[in-house]
């Protein structure tokens, strides 16, 4: 899956998925900028633009494309990766802050939504594009502990991805979303220093064991690949069979 000459923006690249899924874009050969609110977890060196901003921020957003455009003449390829998980302050919808909803929506989803509104008219410029929206099993279905927010506004992102799809076909640009299941990444830093815990959690995954972000690197790439040029609109679940069990 060569992507040499080509240009992405990854979102939420500071650390975890979205850097596992910037390093292998690079590794393939892309010019990768990486935006995130913190600073980078780890420096790539070479072509890669580091892009440290909130990207709920629509002025931001304008810069980060401008300058990945600047860096690299074109944009092929978006991945939205960006997200927050507040177990704290995340509830249920009846007894969170409606500013924590706000909050979290505007990372989680509008932040997308400015995204794809600056990526659509590059990709157009280069002749197509693709994106991965980075969803998640878990707005598949309720949890007695549950995370309202997290869970609408990771479902708000299939609705946005199918949008996109069927809009932009014609143009060449493809839209999917990834669904991760349990996955080992800062996300769940619950787990870290944990093996019992981990372990539980394993037991219940039909493949025996807890997904790794390169494991969600390497469906992203398969996504924003030539190889799965027919493939748009599509949820791509990548949870070791979880969502399968009765």
């Amino acid at each position: 899956m060569s992507f040499a000459g080509k240009s992405a923006l990854v979102t939420g690249a500071g650390g975890g998925m979205g850097l596992a899924i910037a390093e292998a874009l690079q590794a393939e050969g892309a010019h990768v900028a990486l935006v995130d609110l913190k600073p980078p977890a780890k420096i790539l060196g070479g072509k890669a633009l580091y892009l440290q901003g909130d990207v709920s921020d629509e002025a931001f957003v304008a810069h980060a494309f401008a300058r990945t455009h600047e860096a690299a003449g074109r944009l092929d390829y978006l991945v939205n990766a960006a997200a927050v998980l507040w177990f704290d302050r995340d509830k249920s919808a009846v007894e969170m802050t409606v500013a924590d909803w706000n909050r979290i929506m505007a990372i989680n989803l509008t932040a997308a939504v400015l995204t794809v509104r600056h990526a659509v008219p590059l990709m157009k410029a280069a002749g197509g594009g693709a994106m991965v929206h980075v969803s998640s099993i878990q707005c598949l279905r309720g949890d007695p502990m549950p995370q309202d927010a997290y869970q609408a506004s990771k479902a708000g992102l299939i609705a946005l991805s199918k949008s996109m799809a069927i809009q932009y076909a014609r143009d060449g640009i493809r839209s999917n979303a990834l669904l991760p299941g349990p996955t080992l990444s800062p996300m769940q830093a619950r787990w870290e220093g944990k093996p019992e815990t981990q372990a539980r959690v394993a037991e219940r995954i039909p493949v025996g064991r807890l997904g790794t972000v390169a494991d969600q690197a390497n469906a992203c790439l398969f996504l924003l690949s030539d190889k799965a040029s027919y493939i748009t609109g599509i949820e791509l679940i990548v949870d070791g069979g979880v969502t399968a069990m009765p």
